[in-house]
């Protein structure tokens, strides 16, 4: 499994419109074939920047996605709305620590 961390910071005025967007496509890609889990996240201390966090089968599948149509309408609203560049991470599981 692929976890992927995108991170964003929007201008101040692109926040409302990115939200808006998220929300208008966010079971769109959360039942994307190979997608196992969606989440965004918001910074603490700086409300223009917003994180999505997903889980994938793998990363030929998140590559899939990332060449679908939904990820371009996507992705082609969002870029718009940016402050600065985007950053992603994508990550495996190694451990979890249980209590």
């Amino acid at each position: 499994m692929l976890i992927r961390v995108v991170r964003m910071t929007f201008r101040p005025e692109g926040v409302e419109g990115f939200l808006e967007n998220f929300h208008a496509n966010k079971k769109s890609i959360r039942n994307f074939p190979g997608c196992h889990h969606l989440e965004l996240w918001q910074d603490e201390n700086d409300k223009n920047i917003f994180m999505t966090h997903s889980h994938w089968k793998s990363e030929e599948v998140l590559n899939q996605y990332r060449d679908s149509k939904l990820f371009k309408s996507i992705w082609s609203f969002t870029k718009a709305l940016f402050s600065e560049k985007p950053q992603a991470f994508s990550s495996k599981k190694l451990e979890e620590v249980e209590k």
